[in-house]
């Protein structure tokens, strides 16, 4: 089992290194068609470990649980990783909120998603190990993240402030600068410099980083317990969320200029949370079949995105027809 683990992260680790372009000369802002065709290319390789699942609990090898067939723990991963995905699309929003606070250009974007996905696989691995162990030693705590769940579910719905100095003067960034020096200005992308006395300061591309990384966490709450309620075998859930935050670069470089065009998304991936919260709290007495799940948990994300571009389309011929109007002349 434990050279599978070890062959696993390796695997990983390759990948965010061509993802992140670890020893490329361009690592710099992609375009939205580079983009795409490198979320393609991710999403393939994690829907394509579903494979590598079936394999292992159809054939229970690596101590694989006995009672999961591989076609269950086929749909138990995407359903786990499809959720994921959702949710890092709320995340991408703001983490380009945060972006567009402190200021940061395009061409160093890259260097705070590098730190920011490298923290978001630490992170995961160490809560969703956590996770795990507390659902098994304490039945109760599934009530306490349902409730969370649903909490941060109908949270979603409550329209929110998109101040551009929100991040700036979050307390986390207040309480950084209390313990260190941070010096403003563009610094060609160090996270370390001198001030003007010659004391080391952090940059604040350096403060993004942190702030990036404390959203990560935060967001992780919303997450772990979200898979936890699909699945607590730690195989499954440690493999789908891992591979979902394969390609988080390039799927930040094409849905942050676009999130605008995703109104709908933001009330799916609430009514998902609110879903998942439920049957968190009802697993005593209400079994949902993972094949069910999994088409409640693909309709959510659909209905969103499809709802938001029938709305794009009918928006559009309306803003037309402003612009006609705005544009005639005085009427004789």
């Amino acid at each position: 089992m434990y050279w599978f683990w070890i062959g696993f992260f390796v695997f990983v680790a390759l990948c965010l290194a061509i993802d992140l372009g670890i020893g490329s000369r361009h690592t710099g802002e992609l375009t939205f068609k580079s983009a795409l065709k490198k979320t393609i290319v991710w999403v393939s390789v994690g829907l394509g470990f579903t494979g590598v699942v079936y394999l292992i609990y159809e054939n229970h090898w690596l101590g694989a649980n006995p009672k999961m067939s591989g076609a269950d723990a086929a749909v138990t991963y995407v359903s786990a990783y499809l959720l994921e995905e959702a949710l890092s699309v709320d995340n991408i929003f703001v983490i380009s909120l945060i972006f567009r606070s402190f200021k940061i250009p395009g061409k160093y974007q890259h260097r705070v998603l590098f730190w920011g996905i490298i923290g978001a696989v630490v992170f995961r691995v160490a809560m969703l190990g956590g996770g795990v162990w507390l659902t098994k030693q304490f039945t109760w705590i599934f009530y306490f993240f349902g409730a969370y769940l649903i909490y941060s579910g109908l949270g979603l719905l409550k329209g929110e402030d998109d101040e551009e100095d929100g991040a700036e003067n979050s307390f986390a960034v207040r309480t950084l600068r209390r313990f260190v020096r941070v010096v403003d200005g563009d610094h060609g992308g160090k996270f370390l410099v001198r001030d003007s006395h010659g004391r080391r300061a952090l940059t604040i591309l350096a403060v993004t980083v942190v702030v990036v990384e404390l959203t990560d966490v935060v967001f992780a709450l919303d997450s772990i317990p979200a898979v936890l309620a699909v699945s607590q075998e730690s195989f499954v859930i440690i493999t789908s969320n891992i591979m979902a935050i394969l390609g988080l670069r390039s799927l930040y470089f094409m849905l942050a200029g676009a999130m605008a065009q995703f109104d709908y998304l933001k009330y799916a991936l609430a009514g998902l949370l609110v879903f998942i919260g439920a049957k968190m709290i009802a697993h005593d007495h209400l079994h949902v079949p993972n094949l069910v799940s999994l088409a409640i948990i693909a309709g959510f994300i659909g209905a969103g995105v499809v709802a938001s571009i029938i709305a794009n389309r009918r928006r559009a011929p309306a803003a037309a027809g402003d612009g006609d109007g705005d544009g005639g002349g005085a009427p004789a």
